[in-house]
């Protein structure tokens, strides 16, 4: 079972008008993992799609999505898949490979349909693409881990970088996920945007007692989602993204538009925070 959903770009003028609820419908993705369906959701930041396929007990395809208007998924996209859940199987293309838990997957352009099996829980990032890249699957080992941050400011993590420039290459995708080391709240702070692309964050491994508090809006206007298990924060080029959780937790980050220079990004100082 295949669901679309579209999510509309907001400028931030009229994102500072917005309660609590209407934030939450703007920027937060909920439910997008739910066993023997495919959920996505087309937003209209760089056109990127994000979503979940749960396969359970029957494999699920994805092929033909309505609102990308080609014949297949992957005509003119590429993506990237991480699995945070048991271990299970991709397909495309001709060739099948085993995701466990952390791992993550590239399929570029053309690759045609995806098929999902097995105990997977499969978080899918899309974004358009001119090129094509050959597909690669990357473990937790591949990547190229950088430790950021300390304990005295409590944002000591390290940052497993996947799909980028000197990884997996991609045309325009960015991708990798961020872990909170012992005694660490803050995923990402200095705060900081990137004016020239978006970014989302799927926020993973929350315990059900506990929260993600994930902050946007311009930095002299910021606001807050409350960020639950699985649930995915959509960060507008002008708007910054961080957050601060109330327990343990991991976060996938994906990022697309202009270039895929990772370190292309404005600090913003927290003395200019408001």
């Amino acid at each position: 079972m295949l669901t679309v959903k579209t999510l509309y770009s907001v400028d931030p003028e009229t994102a500072k008008g917005y309660d609590t609820t209407e934030l939450r419908n703007k920027f937060l993705v909920e439910s997008s993992f739910v066993e023997g369906e495919i959920r996505l959701t087309y937003t209209h930041y760089d056109r990127l799609i994000v979503g979940g396929a749960v396969p359970g007990k029957e494999p699920l395809v994805l092929d033909a999505v309505e609102e990308t208007g080609t014949d297949s998924f992957l005509d003119r996209r590429e993506v990237g898949i991480l699995n945070v859940g048991g271990t299970g199987t991709v397909s495309a293309g001709g060739e099948t490979w085993t995701m466990n838990k952390g791992d993550m997957m590239y399929l570029g352009k053309g690759a045609g349909a995806i098929t999902f099996a097995g105990e997977g829980r499969f978080y899918i990032a899309s974004a358009p693409a001119h090129e094509q890249h050959p597909s690669v699957l990357i473990r937790p080992e591949d990547a190229e881990r950088v430790t950021l941050g300390s304990t005295e400011t409590s944002n000591y993590r390290s940052i497993c970088k996947s799909i980028h420039p000197e990884g997996v290459k991609s045309c325009q995708l960015l991708m990798g996920y961020t872990q909170l080391h012992d005694g660490s709240v803050w995923n990402t702070m200095p705060a900081h945007l990137h004016d020239r692309r978006m970014e989302a964050y799927l926020y993973f491994d929350v315990a059900d007692e506990q929260c993600v508090f994930h902050f946007m809006g311009q930095p002299d206007e910021t606001r807050h989602l409350v960020v639950r298990n699985e649930e995915i924060a959509v960060s507008p080029p002008w708007s910054i993204h961080s957050g601060a959780g109330t327990g343990s937790y991991t976060f996938c980050w994906v990022m697309a538009g202009d270039n895929v220079s990772f370190t292309d990004m404005d600090m913003v100082p927290v003395s200019d925070l408001k």
